[in-house]
């Protein structure tokens, strides 16, 4: 089935959007943050604590804008190879054979 002119607009701005979010490095800045949070050696009042957890979640969020979920991941077909699902049933007897 072919996109119309608006579902290819949206695609292209999305596309877009992604490229140019993966493009300003947050899960690097997150990693950092994370390094911040770690150091034993720098004492780090509540407030900047704080502010850094802030970050983080700002930036995974932001990522989860170009990344996809895992654990939510659709399996889709088209009109020329649909998806197909094979299943067997395997059956074992109780008793060995001698």
């Amino acid at each position: 089935m072919a996109m119309t002119r608006a579902q290819t607009n949206r695609k292209i701005r999305q596309d877009s959007l992604r490229e140019q979010l993966a493009n300003q490095k947050h899960i690097e800045q997150v990693v950092e943050s994370i390094k911040k949070l770690e150091e034993l050696d720098t004492d780090l009042d509540s407030v900047s604590v704080s502010r850094i957890k802030g970050a983080i979640d700002s930036r995974i969020k932001l990522v989860s804008k170009y990344l996809p979920d895992l654990k939510s991941i659709e399996l889709s077909g088209d009109e020329d190879s649909p998806v197909q699902i094979a299943a067997y049933e395997i059956q074992f007897s109780d008793t060995p054979e001698t």
